[in-house]
């Protein structure tokens, strides 16, 4: 009975305990500068005895869209940080001081949901200058606020406090103070952002051409259009995607008209659908060496459904799998925002990890793929025509593994928000485009061959090894 009682009252206990930390977690929290007891004096935290004032700082709440006459915020249920800011490594640290009886500085207002609004106010009367600006004589204090230039400082951005401002003469001042986390202005002629916003969305576009020419000249030409073809023409523009929303993602400063969450989202799920692309082919080219009855072309339409439906099956599953350890599991959300935006979420770390574990699968497959087909190769003594054939596949399969291994890993590392890795990766990416469009096209003879048939650019006394029947015969000008 004792123990059943003991076991009662640790259950009881320990549901007190989750319902305060619980309780804990819904209320705002507010950041101040100094201590419980503590304001600031001549800008240093002092005991509150040692000053002249008796209450410390309390904040006073305001609805985000309240303006002077109108109705008080309800105070909600708040929990006071003590402490400084970290400001980041792109943020300057700010003194604000607040005076209530002096209408020509700027304002500082502790919202109800824990953001601290800064205004900044010009030495003009704010509704005489929005008349004139406007043209409005019947303009309301209201619009007057809301057109006010003003910035919220997130909890992590800012703390406040009361502060005291002794003069020689034994005066005091009274006012508000905050320090704030501000965001440095950008500069175009900085070279960080040079390479990030000028040099490499030119190196997304270059990207993107190249991936959209190995599209169109294996969708184009006939007798590209088989299902090595196909599935190479898929991957393309997965990749193509894929650099789109790269491409949205570096110009985080239009985020009031971009979903960094759905953006983020369409990048790395075409790359998983890629991947998975290159792993379809990987094992047509394994399974074609394995077999020992093999047609080529007969049956291309049927096992390209086949492919597509464990492509974007193994695609959508993953992706929803991700959304939901996102959703329901992730517990710190990564944020992109700033002063100018509002703040938007972003993929977490649970979903980024669930996609690309799933991606480094597929790399291991494919790398297995890559070693039993060579084993395979070793042990053969005879090729027929098609297995001719698919040793240039083969050799096309090897080399994109290797470049979208090196282009993968280089995006992980860039992840860790080193500006080396970073920059190293933008050049990758650009490499990655222009040897896929290489090994694809212009480092095949019989794609080349083909070009040229279909173009009249190039001259018909190339070497005909690696050609199919047909083509033989047009490179010795008896198929016309």
């Amino acid at each position: 009975m004792s123990r059943l009682l003991l076991l009662l009252l640790l259950l009881c206990a320990s549901l007190a305990s989750a319902r305060e930390e619980e309780e804990q977690e819904s209320r705002v929290k507010i950041a101040k500068c100094c201590e419980a007891e503590e304001i600031l004096l001549n800008g240093h935290c002092t005991p509150l005895v040692e000053t002249s004032e008796s209450k410390p700082w309390k904040p006073e709440f305001e609805d985000e869209n309240s303006y002077a006459g109108s109705k008080p915020a309800k105070e909600p249920k708040y929990l006071l940080k003590y402490g400084q800011p970290r400001c980041r490594s792109n943020e300057n640290q700010e003194d604000v001081y607040y005076y209530a009886t002096d209408p020509l500085v700027d304002t500082l207002v502790m919202l109800s949901n824990g953001k601290l609004r800064h205004y900044v106010m010009d030495q003009e009367d704010e509704l005489e200058k929005a008349k004139e600006l406007y043209g409005m004589d019947y303009l309301k204090p209201e619009d007057v606020q809301a057109k006010a230039i003003h910035y919220d400082y997130s909890f992590g951005h800012y703390c406040t406090d009361k502060a005291v401002l002794a003069k020689n003469n034994s005066r005091t001042i009274v006012a508000t103070y905050a320090k704030i986390c501000v965001p440095r202005p950008l500069k175009w002629a900085n070279a960080d952002n040079l390479i990030k916003k000028a040099i490499d969305p030119a190196f997304h576009a270059i990207a993107m051409v190249s991936y959209l020419v190995v599209a169109i000249v294996y969708f184009v030409l006939p007798q590209l259009r088989d299902l090595v073809g196909n599935i190479i023409t898929s991957m393309m523009l997965c990749l193509i995607v894929n650099q789109s929303a790269s491409l949205v993602r570096i110009f985080t400063e239009f985020g009031n008209h971009i979903s960094f969450m759905i953006a983020d989202s369409v990048m790395y799920i075409s790359l998983l659908a890629a991947f998975f692309w290159l792993n379809a082919l990987g094992y047509y080219v394994w399974n074609t060496f394995r077999s020992r009855n093999v047609f080529l072309r007969s049956t291309d339409g049927k096992k390209y459904c086949c492919y597509s439906t464990y492509v974007w099956g193994s695609t959508i599953a993953i992706a929803a799998t991700a959304i939901f350890a996102h959703f329901t599991l992730e517990t710190n959300i990564p944020i992109i925002g700033g002063v100018a935006f509002a703040a938007q979420e972003t993929v977490g770390w649970l979903g980024l990890s669930v996609l690309f574990t799933s991606v480094a699968f597929t790399i291991i497959v494919d790398l297995c793929f890559v070693l039993t087909t060579i084993n395979k190769l070793k042990r053969m003594r005879t090729y027929g025509r098609i297995h001719h054939k698919m040793k240039y596949s083969f050799r096309m399969f090897i080399l994109i593994y290797s470049v979208m291994s090196v282009g993968w890993l280089s995006l992980l590392l860039s992840m860790l928000k080193y500006d080396g890795l970073v920059y190293c990766h933008i050049i990758v990416n650009v490499l990655q485009a222009l040897l896929v469009l290489y090994i694809c096209v212009f480092g095949q003879k019989r794609v080349t061959f083909l070009l040229g048939k279909t173009c009249n650019c190039c001259t018909s006394n190339e070497n005909a090894e690696g050609l199919d029947w047909g083509e033989e015969m047009t490179a010795i000008n008896a198929g016309y």
